[in-house]
């Protein structure tokens, strides 16, 4: 107690305690500041934190690195005119200086570092002196799809629904014949005469990006639904999506052969659907459960055998069940050039038209063991899938 009050009569007469020493943990080292000033925006990590460093007109700004969106590198992406670190994933926007979204989404905020130079030293402030918030976003609808079995989907006894996707890359105003749309159009009739319902989707009515790639960036930043489809809402991509992973417990994908591959179109569609598969891979999910796939492969040239090889490896790493002999196909060779009598051959074959219909009993047949249990569905372990962690150790 004396000494309680000697301390306080000292503070009286003029001697106040001590300020406080700083903890020198609370300042990080980010670096030479004349080095750093040399680039508008950049990523750096000091110990176990990372922060979104921006210079502008020789002030220093820091936020967390980290964007609120999909957790990609804010400071590996670009500072626009207006002063926002854009995302180099999918382009949310943060003030540098602020934190705060863009106009329309500044509850959506990143947290703010303080900085200092000391020494020519560039000093970040270890501890935020802002919160990082989250604007509720409204569930995008195609993360609200009821399939099979879920509640309120359809129950286990409900008629059969067969997709139809057709590839063909045919001007929509001026229609043509097309030997793989024919073939479909069969299979599609044979469907409805056994009970299922059906849709088409033709994709060359659909207006929908090429993939961009955001997967080659981080396996992270390629999201479900499509980073694309979330940014863009003219994109038609969603309809493929609601139809493929959705609505359907068959799919039925009809392509020409060009030059020894599926349509260009096909092509386009599949690498959009990387981000169904990637939910395998980053988050075990698995979208397309109880689905079966066949194919449908026609063309004036062959390499039947490697345009079916690619469309069964990719819709089986989907996760897609097959009935028995889960293709047809039709090709006169290298040689047929008079490609009049081709489309005239498969206008007039039955036994093609007949091909296709059974196609679909195999199908439909495959689609209600599936369902019924009597084949499984059960997810695989990860060992030798796609997109799995390296054992290093293993390979030592």
């Amino acid at each position: 107690m004396a000494a309680r009050r000697r301390k306080k009569r000292g503070e009286q007469q003029g001697h106040p305690s001590p300020a406080p020493r700083e903890d020198p943990q609370e300042w990080l080292d980010a670096g030479p500041a004349e080095e750093l000033a040399k680039r508008p925006l950049q990523q750096i990590r000091v110990g176990r934190k990372v922060f979104a460093v921006s210079c502008v007109a020789g002030r220093f700004h820091a936020l967390n690195g980290s964007c609120n969106h999909a957790g990609g590198p804010l400071g590996e992406g670009q500072l626009d005119a207006e002063g926002y670190v854009v995302c180099p994933w999918h382009y949310w926007r943060f003030h540098h200086a602020t934190g705060k979204g863009e106009r329309g989404f500044e509850e959506d905020t990143v947290p703010v570092h303080e900085t200092r130079v000391r020494a020519g030293r560039l000093e970040i402030r270890a501890r935020a002196s802002t919160r990082r918030q989250r604007k509720p976003h409204a569930p995008h609808p195609l993360t609200q799809m009821k399939q099979r079995g879920e509640p309120g989907g359809p129950g286990p006894d409900a008629p059969l629904r067969l997709l139809g996707i057709s590839t063909t890359a045919m001007d929509t105003g001026h229609p043509r014949y097309s030997t793989s749309d024919d073939l479909l159009a069969s299979a599609l009739a044979r469907a409805g005469a056994l009970g299922c319902e059906t849709r088409l989707v033709r994709l060359a009515e659909l207006r929908f990006r090429h993939c961009e790639g955001f997967y080659s960036k981080s396996a992270r930043a390629c999201t479900w639904p499509c980073s694309i489809t979330q940014l863009d809402p003219t994109d038609q991509m969603d309809r493929v999506y609601e139809s493929v992973v959705g609505w359907s417990d068959i799919v039925l994908v009809a392509t020409p052969i060009r030059w020894g591959a599926a349509s260009s179109l096909y092509y386009k569609m599949v690498e959009r659907m990387n981000c169904v598969q990637n939910q395998e891979t980053i988050a075990g999910r698995h979208l397309m459960r109880l689905k079966v796939a066949g194919f449908i492969v026609t063309g004036g040239q062959d390499n039947v055998q490697a345009v079916v090889g690619q469309m069964l490896g990719f819709f089986a790493e989907l996760g897609c069940q097959f009935p028995q002999f889960p293709f047809i196909a039709h090709s006169r060779g290298w040689s047929a050039e008079d490609m009049e009598n081709n489309a005239r051959y498969v206008q007039r074959s039955r036994d093609l038209h007949a091909g296709a219909e059974n196609l679909v009993e195999r199908c439909v047949e495959t689609a209600r063991a599936l369902i019924a249990g009597i084949l499984g569905c059960e997810l695989p372990v990860h060992g030798g899938r796609k997109g799995r962690q390296l054992d290093v150790r293993a390979q030592v």
